[in-house]
């Protein structure tokens, strides 16, 4: 089956920086769009940041300017690049992708937690 798994989770201080990454794998026809959100206990779902096909990015106000979405289209693999993290960027981030043909899917989550 077709899945997304997740790495780079962690620890920081506030103003470090940590980079995930989420691998599509399994049998597929291809992605189309890939994205991050993020979620705290409590609280809803949040778009991040997403990136398509043609490389056309979007972020959430929140983290523009301090996070990079990127993509290995060779190695099926979503990157986000998290910097200058603050206290308020703890979360669950969640990898989501569009599987050509196959719909969406969600990766497991990865815990980041910015410690002051």
């Amino acid at each position: 089956q077709v899945q997304l798994v997740e790495s780079g989770g962690g620890l920081v201080q506030a103003g470090g920086s940590l980079r995930l990454s989420c691998a599509g794998s399994g049998r597929h026809f291809g992605i189309k769009n890939m994205g991050w959100y993020r979620q705290s206990p409590g609280k809803q779902r949040d778009f991040v940041a997403r990136i398509n096909r043609s490389g056309t990015t979007d972020y959430a106000d929140s983290v523009k300017g301090r996070f990079t979405i990127s993509r290995d289209y060779a190695e099926n693999t979503a990157y986000l690049q998290m910097n200058s993290l603050k206290v308020e960027d703890t979360s669950v981030y969640y990898c989501n992708a569009d599987f050509t043909i196959l719909g969406t899917r969600w990766g497991q989550g990865t815990q980041v937690t910015v410690s002051s």
